[in-house]
């Protein structure tokens, strides 16, 4: 048997290797028993489609189904099974109170054409979180319909295009910082604006100089993520709304990291004219995996009015979904999804906000925060900081550690597996180089976090004694072994991408090339 086979457990513990569910069975078995074609000879039910090939499916019984996937499952890495790093993710724990509430009767089997009279406590419920949402951003509007967080960009830019055309002032350039998620400047290509990058500074943050220097009257918003994807507050935060407010230009503001201020600093209170909130890593809903997402849109008093439908109101009678506006002060510029939004991440959320309550959510935030910064500071010396200075709700490190050693990121990420441990985010933000990123979010224990220390300060100490082989050959306790990457990892697309100076020669956290 080959060594990168998968296994399974066998008779007396041999290891067999798995094979697809496809190379299983036979076709004259089935795990159930269906009756005879009792129609008469000759009639015609299909309108003349019929199969005229075999399917192809698989022939099991149903043990043998189960235990295949059973198995695959058990291969799996999860959240229930391990500490999961994943920097700019926030791969956080899912009460499963949550997921109760979600399948309560009443809630989980609501159907969207239900008669509005019929549905008054789910609108209840998502006029009530967006309540939350608005008191916790410190903005007075939020669109709820947006699907996930990408989703929720796009509604973000239609909503400040919108507002743009309708006083008249079309403007042409969306700016981007350039440690920046991929979405951004992606959703900004998509409402067909020019997307100019804005370089990041020696301190891993934006560069307001820069800034300055692209802002005009142009210009329709930016999009600045807070903290930012670096793990870093943006210390000038006030500033950069400032530069973009007197050209005219909206404040967009990515809310992926939202998780590391809920309940300590209210976006709307720096100038934010707009910013997508991921239900599905801010407030507990399970999140990867293809899962669903739900990214609601709070938004400005001047963008407000732009917002699409459907939207939920009370006049202390009860609740309505709007529809089509019927306030000649409102002027959605449309419907960006089926039905009312993600209803089901609404009840998670809302469970997970009220089980928390405003204290615990800004408890929350403040041990997302320590837990970042005590790896960080534990793991100074062994491996290198990309930036000085504490961190927030993440810690980058880049692999100036790794110099002279033979031994890559993506090396030191294998041979994490090994350990037990999920490898953190690798080679992003491309601002770092050969960057690791790693988000311990608030539901570690210490415990947990010393034993992932120690791993890492183990397999750093290992790399820089020379024994480069050990990373290059791992993971080799992984049901499947190692693809041949050594290609991609040493890609130019990996490497550092320059800044605006062409006079240094190193990147700004003057990681070695």
């Amino acid at each position: 048997m080959p060594e990168t086979g998968a296994t399974i457990s066998g008779h007396r513990g041999l290891q067999l290797e798995e094979p697809l569910i496809f190379e299983q069975g036979s076709p004259s078995k089935t795990a159930v028993d269906l009756p005879e074609n009792a129609l008469p000879a000759g009639s015609e039910r299909l309108g003349g489609v019929r199969r005229r090939d075999t399917i192809g499916l698989p022939g099991l019984s149903e043990p043998e189904v189960v235990r295949h996937y059973l198995r695959l499952s058990q291969k799996n890495y999860s959240i229930d099974s391990g500490l999961f790093t994943l920097g700019s993710c926030t791969m956080k724990h899912n009460p499963r109170l949550n997921e109760k509430v979600a399948r309560l009767p009443g809630i989980g089997d609501l159907h969207p054409l239900q008669p509005v009279s019929s549905v008054q406590g789910a609108l209840e419920l998502i006029h009530t979180l967006a309540h939350w949402l608005t008191t916790l951003t410190g903005l007075p509007a939020v669109a709820m319909s947006p699907a996930a967080g990408a989703h929720g960009e796009l509604v973000g830019l239609m909503t400040i295009r919108a507002a743009l055309e309708d006083r008249g002032d079309p403007r042409k350039r969306v700016l981007v910082p350039e440690s920046a998620h991929g979405t951004n400047p992606a959703t900004a290509a998509a409402c067909g604006y020019t997307v100019e990058t804005i370089d990041a500074d020696a301190r891993g943050r934006v560069d307001l100089g820069h800034l300055r220097e692209q802002l005009a009257s142009d210009v329709a918003a930016i999009m600045v993520t807070n903290p930012n994807t670096c793990g870093l507050f943006e210390s000038e935060i006030l500033d950069i709304a400032a530069a973009a407010h007197d050209v005219g230009a909206f404040f967009y503001c990515d809310g992926a990291n939202f998780n590391a201020i809920v309940g300590r600093v209210r976006p709307g209170d720096l100038g934010v004219d707009c910013m997508h909130i991921n239900l599905h890593k801010t407030f507990s809903t399970p999140h990867g995996g293809g899962g669903p997402g739900s990214g609601p849109v709070v938004l400005s008093q001047e963008l407000a009015p732009f917002a699409p439908v459907p939207y939920v109101v009370t006049d202390g009678n009860g609740y309505a979904l709007v529809e089509h506006s019927r306030d000649s002060g409102q002027k959605p510029f449309g419907r960006v999804k089926g039905f009312h939004g993600q209803f089901g991440m609404f009840v998670r959320a809302l469970a997970y906000m009220m089980s928390m309550g405003a204290d615990g959510l800004r408890q929350a935030s403040a041990d997302a925060v320590l837990n970042a910064n005590y790896i960080m500071a534990e793991l100074d010396g062994a491996m290198t900081p990309a930036f000085s200075g504490p961190c927030m709700h993440e810690a980058l490190f880049d692999d100036r550690f790794l110099k002279d050693s033979g031994v890559t990121t993506l090396d030191f990420a294998k041979a994490m597996i090994d350990e037990g441990f999920h490898p953190m985010t690798v080679y992003f933000p491309l601002v770092v180089h050969g960057a690791m990123l790693v988000e311990p979010t608030e539901t570690e224990s210490k415990e947990t976090l010393d034993q992932f220390i120690e791993s890492l300060r183990g397999l750093a100490q290992r790399a820089k004694s020379g024994d480069s082989d050990y990373f290059r050959g791992a993971p080799r306790l992984a049901p499947r072994r190692r693809l041949d990457e050594t290609k991609a990892a040493r890609s130019p697309v990996l490497r550092w991408r320059p800044t605006r100076d062409t006079k240094a020669e190193k990147p700004i956290n003057q990681a070695a090339e």
